[in-house]
C-alpha cells in the first residue's frame, strides 16, 4: 500500500491561458509551496513528481530543497488539455468543471479526449508503489479524488493553493484520506 500526497500548485502570476500559458508562482504562491513542503517533510521519506507546468515545478522546487530529493516529471499529472477549437477556456474550465456551483456535471457528459486523459493520469496513480508527492492541478486532484470516492463529478472538492490531498493505493484501489484545505475564493488557474 502506498500513501499519496495530492500537492495543488501554489498561487501562479497568471491564470493558465492568459498571455503567458506557463505561468510561474506569484510571490503568495511560492510561500505557499515552502508551507506545504515543511508539511511533508513530516510525512516521512517521499518519492516526488511533477506535473512538467511550470507553477508544479516550482511548488515541488521547495520540497527537492528541503527533502533533497529530485522530483520526476510526469506528464499525466498535468493540466486539463482544453479541445480543439475552444478559444475561452475559462468558459469552457466552469461549464465542464463547475467549482463555483451551479448544475454539477459528469465525465460521462465530456468529451471523449477528456476521458482519455483522465483513464492515463488514474493508470499513473494506481501504479504508485511507494509513498509519493505528486505535484499537480485543482482538476487533477478533482480527477483522482472522485475515483477514490467512487464519484462521476467532474468536481468532488475545491482544492487551495498548495493543499494537499492524501489517497491510498492499493491493489483493491485508491480510497481518500482526508482532503486537503479548500479554496475559499478565487479563480481556478
Amino acid at each position: 500500500m502506498a500513501r499519496l500526497f495530492l500537492i495543488r500548485h501554489g498561487e501562479p502570476e497568471a491564470a493558465w491561458g492568459s498571455a503567458d500559458d506557463d505561468p510561474g508562482l506569484s510571490s503568495s504562491g511560492r510561500a505557499q509551496a515552502e508551507a506545504a513542503a515543511q508539511a511533508l517533510l513530516a510525512e516521512g521519506a517521499l518519492a516526488a513528481f511533477t506535473s512538467p507546468m511550470r507553477r508544479c515545478r516550482e511548488t515541488a522546487a521547495s520540497y527537492e530543497r528541503l527533502a533533497g530529493v529530485r522530483a520526476a516529471i510526469e506528464p499525466r499529472v498535468s493540466e486539463v488539455p482544453t479541445p480543439a477549437g475552444v478559444s475561452d477556456r475559462r468558459t469552457w474550465l466552469q461549464q465542464n468543471f463547475p467549482w463555483r456551483g451551479g448544475a454539477p456535471r459528469t465525465w460521462s457528459a465530456l468529451d471523449e479526449a477528456l476521458h482519455a486523459w483522465r483513464r492515463e493520469m488514474l493508470a499513473c496513480i494506481r501504479a504508485f508503489e511507494r509513498d509519493t508527492a505528486v505535484f499537480t492541478h485543482f482538476i487533477a486532484v478533482n480527477v483522482i479524488a472522485g475515483a477514490a470516492l467512487g464519484r462521476e463529478d467532474t468536481i468532488v472538492c475545491k482544492p487551495g493553493y498548495a493543499s494537499i490531498t492524501e489517497i491510498e493505493v492499493s491493489p483493491g484501489g485508491l480510497r481518500l484520506v482526508r482532503f486537503g484545505d479548500e479554496m475559499q475564493t478565487g479563480e481556478v488557474r
